[in-house]
């Protein structure tokens, strides 16, 4: 009995990357609902430890059937169609809250976001909203409501935020793949420390109409999967402009394929990763993968990162993200009894309290990054250093103050960016590596990035359970 006789058991479904879900469908060994049952049956049972899921969407095996129906008679209506896919709770789902881990949104919203009207209109089956820190505001994953979200393979380690349910989702095989957005690093950062791919897309290449606004000159819709491939086929499907959201960006052409000459990729590493604040740990394993990927990054520049305060750039990243939530959350503010924390409300009146000189200092810092960013990327064409500085830490720690420092550059500066799996620490927790390029190089960061996951194969066997 060869191999396409075999049935497909649960853990291999959960595993296997979306595209190779599709290719199953597609070939008649797997259907939509199966996929949907499957995946609802692993969230009821394991979300009480995770905490990665806050509601199902009520019509999911509806949904499902229609897909199965629709293959049977036509075929896919869509890229997409009868993959399961997770969303995190700042984007509208129509018949769901977007709670943001507040007690004050409990209300269901009527129509979907921009994004999940595209994945609908793709077949994809809306599976739920997942977990997040409160407000958006977070890195660790250690603020939702119900507590903090798990790692796949400690209770007591931090998933990475705020994107944190649907890194962890997509790392437990709870979904085919997950949308969770980025300001600072919020995709980046727990797809680092759950061993899944995070792309943060430049901004604009997906309309953020119905997403909750975290720092609108910051923000982007962020993809998480379990493969570099998944990620290349629902940026093309989510990619399209929307005049609803004034910064939705009408592109002249279509998102250009990869175009990277062979021998001529210029790459730029950081000459003093001690001196930003990497741990030794993580350099170590940085240091392995540079060696295993050799040829891959072609000709290698040693960046000297003398005129980048990576901290600097954080810090005035946040102001703006507290500035524009405090003016997003007012309403919640308002509401004593069922509103914002006091973690939350003291993070917000830190920017209310702050001048208009103040926020004008920080967005001329955002400036300063995006010309850092065009003088960096006339030289290189991928800046390639470490998602984060350090591995997944104890949620009893609190969260750390530099977790973002290494992801928010790319924010500021407007690029697009990857972190993708490169290693375990000696914990056996992973850590990722992280390709940022000049805005709009997207499908060529993808390219580079499925080139360097083959060669480093250094992705987790999924789905992730306790060690």
């Amino acid at each position: 009995m060869n191999d396409h006789d075999q049935p497909l058991a649960d853990a291999r479904l959960r595993g296997a990357s979306a595209f190779q879900l599709l290719h199953w469908m597609a070939a008649g060994r797997l259907d939509a609902r199966r996929l949907a049952t499957l995946h609802a049956e692993a969230i009821a049972r394991e979300n009480p430890r995770l905490r990665a899921f806050t509601a199902l969407a009520p019509d999911v095996m509806q949904d499902a059937a229609a897909s199965d129906a629709r293959r049977r008679a036509q075929g896919p209506i869509g890229r997409l169609d009868g993959l399961t896919v997770a969303v995190k709770d700042n984007i509208d789902v129509a018949g769901l809250p977007t709670a943001l881990g507040l007690g004050t949104r409990a209300r269901s919203v009527e129509r979907d976001a921009g994004v999940v009207a595209r994945l609908r209109a793709a077949g994809a089956v809306i599976l739920g909203k997942t977990s997040l820190d409160e407000g958006t505001l977070g890195s660790a994953g250690i603020t939702a409501p119900g507590g903090a979200i798990a790692h796949p393979q400690r209770a007591d380690i931090v998933a990475g935020g705020s994107s944190a349910g649907s890194a962890v989702a997509v790392a437990t095989g709870q979904c085919a793949f997950a949308i969770g957005t980025d300001t600072l690093g919020s995709t980046r950062i727990p797809a680092s420390h759950c061993g899944v791919f995070g792309l943060r897309p430049t901004p604009g290449e997906i309309a953020m109409r119905g997403v909750v606004k975290s720092a609108r000159r910051l923000d982007s819709v962020g993809l998480l999967a379990r493969s570099v491939q998944d990620l290349a086929l629902v940026l093309q499907v989510l990619n399209a402009y929307d005049p609803d959201d004034p910064r939705s960006r009408r592109r002249r052409i279509a998102l250009a394929p990869p175009d990277w000459e062979p021998g001529r990729l210029r790459s730029g590493c950081i000459a003093d990763l001690g001196a930003i604040g990497v741990a030794p740990a993580v350099q170590a394993v940085f240091a392995r993968a540079l060696d295993t990927l050799g040829r891959e990054l072609g000709e290698r520049s040693r960046i000297d990162t003398a005129g980048y305060d990576f901290t600097r750039m954080r810090r005035a990243g946040l102001l703006v993200m507290e500035a524009e939530l405090a003016l997003e959350l007012a309403e919640d503010l308002a509401d004593e009894a069922r509103g914002p924390s006091p973690r939350l409300r003291a993070l917000l009146g830190y920017a209310q309290a702050r001048s208009a000189v103040d926020y004008a200092a920080a967005d001329r810092m955002i400036d300063r990054a995006v010309v850092l960013a065009r003088r960096l990327f006339e030289a290189i064409d991928v800046l390639v250093l470490p998602s984060v500085p350090h591995g997944p830490y104890a949620i009893a720690e609190g969260e750390r103050a530099n977790d973002a420092d290494l992801t928010a550059f790319a924010s500021l500066a407007g690029c697009p960016a990857i972190s993708l799996p490169m290693g375990t620490l000696d914990d056996g927790l992973p850590v990722g590596l992280q390709l940022v390029g000049a805005p709009g190089s997207d499908l060529r960061l993808i390219d580079l990035a499925e080139v360097c996951a083959a060669r480093l194969d250094a992705a987790p066997v999924y789905p992730l359970a306790p060690a």
